[in-house]
């Protein structure tokens, strides 16, 4: 349906599912970067939440657009689903780069998501640390300290337990 290849670079509770293989399912399909971004109302009408294909397949596309990511996450990103669909490349944030996408927000689910993660994947504190403060901490939306004080915590008892 859509004119030309769409390339999304997915974020969030879809990305930790998909890829790295989270027991939970996800209603939608969290992206921060929809490439070309002039098909981007096109996409969402045709997948969007309330959209015919949405309420057929019980998940819609989700622009997650605020949202603090290592600088450089897009130089790590893996392509998920390799050659399946005609026009979408799904392309998935590193581990690392995931957890610490989901340090502003820290709700409970972004806890078990990087607790997850975290064990799963053998993400080691200092790699954590060392992107945090070369990557992200000119991206983080809210006080840093507060995100400080939030990977400090998770590297204590998910890095360590």
């Amino acid at each position: 349906m859509l004119p030309e290849q769409v390339t999304f670079h997915c974020v969030g509770g879809f990305a930790v599912v998909a890829a790295y293989g989270l027991p939970r399912s996800t209603n939608d399909l969290d992206y921060f970067t929809l490439e070309p971004s002039t098909l981007t109302k096109a996409v969402h009408e045709l997948a969007g939440e309330g959209s015919e294909l949405a309420r057929k397949h019980k998940v819609h596309i989700h622009n997650a657009a605020i949202a603090s990511l290592p600088e450089y996450y897009a130089e790590r990103l893996t392509e998920l689903y390799p050659g399946t669909f005609k026009q979408i490349r799904l392309f998935v944030l590193d581990p690392c780069d995931l957890v610490l996408s989901k340090i502003c927000r820290n709700a409970e689910r972004d806890r078990e998501d990087a607790k997850y993660l975290i064990k799963t994947q053998k993400i080691d504190a200092a790699v954590l640390k060392e992107r945090f403060d070369r990557e992200l901490k000119c991206n983080l939306i809210g006080p840093p300290k507060l995100h400080e004080e939030t990977l400090r915590f998770w590297i204590e008892e998910y890095c360590t337990h």
